[in-house]
């Protein structure tokens, strides 16, 4: 709340709190977004969208410019709109569903053309919304809804090390990282950065968010905090991928 005892403007809080699971990550990577779309003053300057999936319930919980895309296609909606309004930043929130599998072209060929929008992906290893199936994150031997005796590599491939992908292939100028909910200063930081990086024009930026979903992982508190900061941050390890001054890896 600002001195007035008033919610910033960015926020909705006080009528719209966010429709998330319990002990869903979403809220907490929302969360520091809307404190930096105040602290950075975007509101009149942010472009939001969002895909389907569990990232669509989040098309209402900003007082900002927002549209919900369809499955995959966030990415190229945003290229669209940075193109047609370039003083605006574009920011294209998904999952990991969306952005590593039907959307994986679109993520190809923004970090080619180093397109100059922000690309923020909530990565809980599943297909949350319908039910907990295996997504291209999903770890080996993880059970889901779709592999009830944990993902076969053999059968399945590796598990999509989306931010790595997307370092590999970007320009320079283009900022990349991956952050966790298990350690919110750290994406803070990243996060601000690659807002800065679109301030500042220098091209893509790409965070990966790693996050939890004890409903379909059926985990209590505790499993659910080691599952994410012992088995996901051990495959996908925090840190910044590339750009300016980036930090050593696993910082």
């Amino acid at each position: 709340m600002d001195k007035g005892g008033t919610m910033p403007l960015s926020w909705h809080r006080e009528s719209k709190p966010h429709k998330f699971c319990p002990g869903c990550g979403h809220g907490l990577v929302l969360k520091v977004l809307g404190e930096l779309i105040d602290e950075m003053d975007l509101r009149e300057r942010l472009l939001f969208g969002c895909d389907i999936g569990c990232s669509l319930l989040a098309w209402n919980f900003f007082n900002v410019d927002s549209v919900q895309t369809h499955h995959g296609r966030t990415t190229p909606v945003m290229v669209g709109l940075k193109r047609g309004k370039p003083d605006m930043v574009a920011l294209a929130y998904m999952g990991d569903g969306a952005a590593y599998a039907i959307g994986s072209q679109h993520l190809v060929n923004a970090a080619y053309r180093n397109e100059n929008i922000f690309i923020l992906v909530v990565n809980n290893t599943v297909y949350a919304m319908t039910g907990g199936q295996m997504s291209p994150t999903t770890l080996a031997g993880q059970k889901t809804e779709t592999s009830p005796y944990g993902r076969d590599t053999e059968l399945a491939g590796q598990p999509t090390r989306g931010a790595e992908m997307m370092a590999a292939i970007a320009a320079e100028g283009a900022y990349v990282a991956r952050g966790s909910v298990a350690r919110m200063i750290q994406l803070k930081k990243f996060m601000k950065k690659a807002l800065e990086n679109q301030l500042a024009g220098r091209g893509l930026s790409f965070l990966e968010a790693l996050s939890t979903c004890p409903t379909n992982w059926r985990t209590n508190a505790r499993e659910t905090w080691r599952f994410l900061e012992e088995d996901m941050a051990a495959y996908y390890p925090l840190g910044e991928l590339s750009g300016p001054g980036k930090e050593v890896r696993g910082s």
